[in-house]
């Protein structure tokens, strides 16, 4: 029998000598490094739990700030493939596929038949207070028209809550107050101004039927445009690789998208002006139209600080230019009226509704041609 060795160092020969019991559990080996993707999934577990498809988890992580310059870390050339590990690598519920909650997606199918009347609702209501007040003289023009945008505002709640322009998350407070104080700049606005540069208003002035006209038809192909942008978005997520070939082939879309719906509108209020001998040239009223249709766009898909910001800054714009030529009449204030003077009446809302598009334009770019927003994810940041 051999002595016990001991020592400096003893314990350790001693340990090293023991035997190993066979029913002592191993440690498992430290993977932290070796598999990056294990944390990621850790982190975000909830969403490929929830996930019908690696699309949705591609685009819940482009939500969460992850591009595929991120993915390059995880070794993998771009978010999709990362997705794709990640939805393969996390089991999936027992629950059916088709009672899974899926996200909330603008609807790309072939509209209802309630829908597609719907969409002409506002049209007809407006067709409706532009007849009314063709057909009417004195004291019930005025009527007419009261009752008629009375109406075309009802009209245009209902047709908006269905369809592909319905709000999602809700809207900013006073984006509705603006608006309406768009439209009825619209069909008001210009008349107003000239007389009052003129020296008035001495009498009432007549309302823009023209522009009336024109914007109410032009909300059918505004829905329409919606749900062409909307499929050719889908259709090209399920195409794409990566965020960047996705962004670079919906920013076509999104722009092509807003030129067919301005020469829609351009078109429409051209013939307009025919039907009601209205030669002013309906610039101000098309670029509104691509206004509101860009601020209901962005709205749709859950972005909502953008449109009422922008929409209330042309509010600001177009009452400002109002009060300034009211301002000019006391003294030594003669010199407020000179830069609507200077520009016509008419080109107020040119200007102010061309600023209005071009900024909500770079944020429809920028926020539209993002995976995330046509496979939302609960709980993903707008």
């Amino acid at each position: 029998m051999s002595k016990s060795r001991t020592g400096e160092g003893g314990s350790a020969v001693v340990a090293a000598e023991a035997p190993e019991k066979p029913d002592s559990p191993r440690r498992p080996a430290r993977r932290g490094a070796v598999d990056p993707v294990k944390a990621l999934i850790h982190r975000h577990r909830e969403l490929c739990e929830r996930a019908v498809d690696p699309l949705e988890i591609a685009a819940g992580l482009e939500a969460h700030g992850v591009t595929d310059r991120t993915a390059a870390r995880y070794r993998h050339r771009d978010v999709f493939t990362l997705a794709e590990e990640m939805y393969a690598r996390v089991p999936r519920d027992d629950r059916p596929a088709a009672v899974r909650t899926a996200p909330e997606v603008p609807p790309v199918d072939a509209p209802p038949r309630a829908h597609a009347l719907l969409a002409l609702l506002p049209p007809a209501v407006g067709a409706g207070t532009v007849v009314a007040y063709q057909l009417t003289d004195g004291q019930a023009k005025s009527a007419a028209v009261a009752v008629g945008l009375l109406a075309l505002g009802v009209a245009l709640r209902i047709a908006l809550r269905r369809g592909p322009l319905r709000a999602r998350g809700g809207t900013v407070g006073g984006t509705r107050a603006w608006t309406g104080f768009l439209l009825l700049y619209a069909l008001f606005g210009d008349g107003f101004l000239e007389a009052a540069l003129r020296g008035g208003p001495d009498a009432p002035w007549p309302p823009d039927t023209a522009a009336l006209l024109g914007l109410a038809l032009a909300y059918a192909p505004a829905v329409w445009c919606a749900r062409l942008f909307a499929a050719g978005a889908r259709r090209r997520l399920a195409q794409s690789r990566g965020l960047e070939e996705f962004a670079a082939g919906a920013r076509p879309l999104l722009l092509a998208v807003v030129a067919l719906f301005a020469g829609a509108a351009v078109g429409l209020l051209l013939l307009a002006g025919r039907l009601l001998d209205s030669a002013e040239p309906p610039y101000g009223a098309a670029l509104l139209a691509v206004l509101l249709l860009l601020a209901r766009l962005l709205t749709s898909y859950g972005f909502c600080v953008a449109p009422g910001v922008v929409l209330g800054g042309v509010c600001v714009l177009e009452g400002l230019a109002v009060a300034s030529v009211f301002g000019a009449r006391l003294p030594f204030c003669w010199w407020l009226a000179l830069p609507v003077d200077a520009v016509g009446a008419a080109a107020v809302q040119v200007l102010a509704c061309g600023a209005g598009v071009l900024v909500l334009l770079v944020a429809a770019a920028r926020r539209l041609t993002r995976a995330s927003a046509h496979a939302a994810v609960p709980g993903a940041p707008r």
